[in-house]
């Protein structure tokens, strides 16, 4: 059988209140059952009587700099990857792998396909979406096969006379031993070499996260574009933050004086145009992002096709020679 509560326990309305008994008066014990031993003074009032509990005041949250709120965007979880634009955008495309002296990269995808039924070469920076496919593909950070891939299928390009898309999105290239050992820094530096002399249209495109020379071994284009939301910078805002402010939490501080985001680069003369994204980030319409994406794609085209291969060259030497030159 229950024993009955406790009486002097306040009720969920609280029309109780309780004050503690002084050592100097007798102990008015709860005698309701032996393990109460309550030594409280419990007397009725109204509901009126009872003061309000305040809320507890909480500052609110400052807004994140505009700079650090693109980062966060072009890191999101569910922002598409190069897969994605590639299987909008491209069709009948063949993935090459190998780069004929080591193996093959997942990080890099390469390849040939088609653009609105023209023949192009597309080379792209993939991360991988789930644990599985990140480390697959090594979180999008190339290795010195992957980038000699990407140059590979880009000279394939250039003997035919294909134009090029390049796909950047990566925090870095990958800073491991094993990279190291392979020729990562020479890997890219050949990079930059040879795509400033592809006798082909180049055409670059940043969607997500443009991580240094991770990114800029496959940025050399005639035109180069970002994505709304996406950053390119010589270095990660965590980066950064550790070796200026030696404190890797002030990355946010970081990201705003990068000036890293697409309205930055435009600004500075770094980037020929910002592809527009749907409202919240390329991630909440993918279809949407990839249509815009498409008719830059189709203008840029069109307006490299009147050029020759050498003035190819020559227009592609000039926009990345007067980059810098903030006096002419």
């Amino acid at each position: 059988m229950r024993r009955p509560p406790c009486p002097h326990k306040a009720p969920p309305d609280g029309r109780y209140r309780y004050r503690r008994v002084s050592i100097q008066q007798p102990l008015n014990r709860c005698r309701c059952s032996p393990e109460c031993k309550l030594v409280l003074r419990c007397e009725e009032v109204s509901s009126e009587e009872i003061a309000p509990v305040p809320e507890a005041t909480v500052a609110a949250a400052p807004e994140p700099h505009p700079a650090w709120q693109r980062v966060l965007l072009a890191r999101h979880p569910k922002r598409p990857h190069s897969l994605d634009y590639i299987e909008r955008l491209f069709t009948d495309f063949q993935e090459i792998h190998g780069d004929r002296a080591f193996g093959d990269d997942p990080a890099i995808v390469a390849g040939l396909g088609r653009f609105d039924d023209r023949p192009v070469a597309i080379v792209a920076e993939q991360k991988g979406r789930d644990t599985k496919q990140k480390l697959h593909r090594n979180f999008g950070m190339p290795k010195p096969e992957g980038y000699r891939k990407a140059l590979r299928v880009m000279q394939l390009a250039a003997k035919f006379q294909r134009p090029v898309i390049t796909l950047l999105d990566t925090p870095g290239a990958y800073p491991g031993i094993d990279a190291e050992e392979r020729g990562q820094a020479e890997a890219i530096a050949r990079n930059l070499r040879e795509m400033a002399r592809l006798a082909t249209p180049v055409i670059s495109v940043c969607i997500g996260e443009g991580g240094s020379g991770g990114a800029l071994a496959l940025g050399v284009g005639n035109v180069v574009l970002m994505l709304e939301n996406a950053v390119y910078s010589v270095i990660s805002p965590e980066s950064c933050a550790a070796i200026i402010y030696r404190d890797s939490g002030k990355a946010e501080q970081a990201a705003a004086a990068l000036r890293l985001t697409a309205e930055d680069l435009e600004s500075f003369g770094l980037i020929d145009g910002i592809v527009p994204e749907p409202e919240g980030g390329a991630h909440e319409n993918p279809d949407l992002a990839a249509e815009n994406l498409r008719q830059h794609l189709q203008r840029h085209l069109e307006n490299l096709r009147a050029l020759g291969p050498q003035e190819l060259v020559e227009h592609r030497y000039a926009k990345f020679r007067k980059m810098g030159n903030f006096f002419a």
